[in-house]
């Protein structure tokens, strides 16, 4: 990659803006980016950091402003033609084909080819290299349908560094990798730096910016509020210029509940005939964590419980009663809910309006006779809108025209209109702003306080240790802990993650 030197900024963008029906996305803001510089761009969910790439990367045409690449004007009409001039993106929401191989979704559309043929082997061999070097340790020929979603965000930065770019756009690339992942990421990214090649890096973790970044964008409702270099800077200034108000803590407080009556008893659960067991309880008032590496069977389980996947076996009590759950239909009726890691693919509908993915889960409170009653959907969907702010035009708005994150509150929303009594939440603050992240595990907070259960998988060890009251360890498929509060130490649970993976079995 040896994009050419401009002798000062790759990219200027000045008072750019963008504005759909009843919303001003971006409203005249301003970025420059430099060769051989990584430059964060941060700020709270619906601030315009989507908006601005894909006006960059040509999936949205700008009402007005200008950019300029590399000194020429940058206005292009496709994502094809941002491309062409040296723009490569790894969205936030995956865009790899399912039914593929690793390798062919790598080098869709440009497979080396030999006499005329398609050549697998060259092709394999060079998906190798790139998966090295991104540190994802999968065949190849692996159908991407297999992986999980921080597998399949590692194969999206692989397929970002297969071709030669003058900018590099990375919208949340370590939203789902572990700290090993990140550090093997960050690793590329410098490298990459030092070849000249200019990064845009966003992230809601915001200590990965003062680790990677050299400068940094901030936008608020549209509007770029501050543009700053790195060093100097603190993570309350940060917070302060993107939210607009003092954040006390970066997790609310979590205050000692008095824990009630079992809720869930898992026994001896197998996902499948050939994982290991599993057991281990939940109660009423009670936030447990679901900690465990990419791959470590956690999210699988979690589906297991929800009837989302078939168990192979073993027995699931609710409220000391023995619950044959087979489909999400039969959790949810014993009060158990799950809000999925993948938003977009299994926990929306996304052209539908917000009202009607809030009421999802819930259409019993909001009909009669067999026929919807728009008028109490509505009134729900405003009230859980107004809870959770949700930034849109409107409830009556899609949801695919919402950010990511208040894609994600919707979601979320829609379990909190059902009511249940179990509520698993795997990755539930992925892609989601520091201000709404603390909004989010207050609400989980108050659920708890409220005499729900709550599991929280997460592959942010810091979000488990500052909101959980207990932490199960999943590694290669068992639970090798648990782990109460008072004994929270983030080196333990991290050897506890890798433990099962020794070929020996026992402790890192």
């Amino acid at each position: 990659m040896n994009p050419e030197s401009t002798g000062g900024a790759l990219l200027e963008v000045t008072g750019l803006t963008k504005r759909y029906p009843g919303v001003t996305a971006l409203d005249g803001v301003d970025l420059s980016v430099t060769a051989g510089e990584i430059h964060v761009l941060i700020g709270e969910n619906g601030a315009g950091k989507s908006t601005l790439v894909k006006c960059l990367a040509g999936l949205e045409q700008p009402d007005s402003g200008r950019m300029l690449l590399g000194g020429a004007e940058h206005r292009p009409g496709s994502a094809a033609a941002a491309l062409h001039a040296g723009i490569q993106v790894v969205h936030q929401e995956l865009a790899l084909l399912p039914a593929l191989t690793v390798a062919e979704n790598l080098f869709l559309q440009r497979m080396p080819r030999r006499f005329g043929i398609v050549d697998r082997r060259e092709m394999r061999r060079r998906a190798a290299v790139l998966l090295e070097q991104v540190g994802l340790e999968v065949a190849p020929d692996t159908p991407v349908g297999r992986l999980g979603i921080a597998q399949m965000q590692l194969v999206e930065i692989a397929k970002a560094l297969s071709t030669e770019c003058r900018l590099l756009i990375m919208d949340e690339p370590t939203a789902t990798l572990t700290p090993r992942e990140t550090a093997t990421l960050f690793k590329v990214m410098r490298r990459l730096r030092e070849e000249g090649v200019a990064i845009i890096f966003i992230s809601h973790h915001l200590d990965e910016i003062f680790e990677i970044g050299d400068r940094v964008t901030v936008l608020r409702n549209g509007t770029g509020v501050a543009a700053r270099e790195i060093a100097g800077l603190d993570i309350p200034g940060l917070v302060r210029m993107m939210v607009g108000r003092e954040l006390s803590a970066e997790y609310p407080p979590v205050t000692a509940r008095s824990l009630g009556a079992e809720l869930l008893r898992v026994r001896e659960l197998t996902v499948t005939p050939r994982t290991p067991p599993i057991s281990f309880t939940v109660r009423t008032g009670e936030v447990v964590g679901v900690a465990g590496l990419v791959g470590s069977g956690r999210t699988e389980a979690m589906r297991a419980i929800f009837g989302a996947d078939r168990a192979a076996g073993g027995a699931i009590t609710v409220r000391d009663n023995a619950a044959r759950i087979r489909n999400p239909r039969a959790a949810v009726r014993r009060g158990i809910s799950l809000l999925t890691e993948d938003r977009k693919a299994q926990g929306l509908v996304l052209d539908l309006s917000i009202a009607a993915n809030l009421s999802l889960a819930s259409l019993d409170k909001v009909s009669g006779l067999g026929l919807l009653r728009r008028g109490a959907e509505n009134a729900s969907a405003r009230a859980l809108s107004d809870t959770l702010r949700i930034k849109s035009s409107g409830i009556e708005q899609t949801v695919r025209a919402l950010s990511g994150g208040n894609q994600q509150k919707v979601v979320l929303g829609r379990w909190l209109a059902a009511d249940t009594d179990l509520l698993i939440v795997d990755e539930p603050t992925r892609g989601i702003d520091v201000g709404a992240r603390y909004e989010i595990h207050q609400l989980l907070l108050n659920l708890a306080d409220a005499g729900k259960g709550v599991l929280m998988v997460s592959s942010d060890l810091s979000e488990l240790i500052g909101v959980c009251d207990r932490i199960l360890v999943f590694s290669a498929g068992r639970i090798t802990g648990e782990i109460a509060r008072p004994d929270f130490d983030p080196e333990h649970i991290l050897n506890l993650a890798y433990s099962g993976y020794l070929k020996n079995g026992g402790a890192a």
